[in-house]
């Protein structure tokens, strides 16, 4: 049986975690995590930067090798298999969850995300290794000063900035126009992400993206499990929640205003839905994240 790799037993697998607040995650190296496996389920999503040195490994079976300067992106449920490193291989790494990625990723980032599935190592240009090296060199005095705003909120706008002029970069190195690349399958699960990003009316309801779709409620619910092992209602909630929480705590809106612009019914029903998904009520929520300071 093929052993997984949660997102929250890394740190104590390994001493290179430089950060982690149970969303984010940041290291500098990954040679000591899988020290008593070689094939492991990666159960989180993960961006790594050759620093130096090569790497061998398969993702889903598929081999890849990584060198200086390279991009390695690991979608959650990927099945590793390490193969081997050279003496002086070092990388960086950032970790996230899925459900904090998919609550900042937009429209516009969907096709790079679908083709990276297929083209998941990138050879990053000269400038496109500054602007990583930046973002590092950033994180490192933000850890190195915790005195200077150093709190969960400002780790994670910076590390999503990163990951966004990340998957910038690779989309300018792929061909996002080949789309005969992809099955049916993927082509579908890419629409409804599409759908659901643009998703104007706030729309809850699986019908109603199956409907655009033109497929039953039932398959597209089996092609987002196959792709993301989430249900279709399991991202459309992600996504609902990704917005609510942008709009608690990045906008002067009052609840009522944010929960109609959202399309609930009622107030009441808001209230429920937001402490099923993060566990405390709108005003608890933004208190605690330090709205208005």
């Amino acid at each position: 049986m093929i052993t997984e790799l949660r997102f929250h037993d890394v740190p104590s697998m390994s001493e290179s975690t430089r950060y982690y607040d149970g969303e984010l995650l940041f290291a500098d190296n990954i040679t000591s995590v899988p020290k008593l496996m070689r094939v492991f389920k990666v159960e989180f999503i993960a961006f790594v930067f050759c620093m130096s040195g090569e790497m061998e490994l398969k993702l889903n079976s598929k081999p890849y090798r990584i060198k200086q300067h390279n991009a390695l992106f690991v979608n959650a449920n990927t099945v590793v298999d390490l193969l081997g490193h050279s003496d002086d291989f070092s990388c960086k790494v950032c970790g996230l969850t899925p459900d904090s990625g998919l609550s900042f990723i937009n429209k516009s980032l969907f096709e790079t995300i679908m083709q990276i599935h297929e083209h998941p190592v990138v050879q990053l240009t000269e400038s496109e290794v500054t602007l990583v090296m930046k973002y590092y060199e950033l994180l490192d005095f933000k850890m190195a000063n915790p005195e200077m705003s150093y709190d969960k909120e400002a780790m994670s706008l910076i590390v999503k900035a990163c990951a966004y002029d990340l998957l910038a970069c690779v989309g300018r190195h792929l061909d996002v126009e080949k789309q005969g690349m992809l099955r049916q399958g993927d082509k579908l699960f890419r629409r409804f992400l599409a759908l659901l990003a643009d998703n104007e009316d706030c729309s809850r309801s699986v019908s109603s993206f199956a409907d655009d779709l033109c497929v039953s409620p039932k398959y597209l619910t089996t092609i987002c499990r196959q792709r993301s092992n989430k249900t279709a209602g399991e991202l459309i909630a992600l996504s609902m929640v990704g917005r609510i929480k942008q709009m608690l705590l990045y906008s002067d809106l009052s609840i009522k205003e944010i929960s109609a612009q959202l399309g609930f019914t009622n107030l009441s029903f808001f209230g429920k839905y937001v402490k099923k998904h993060l566990g405390q009520s709108p005003n608890a929520y933004r208190r605690a994240n330090g709205y208005g300071r």
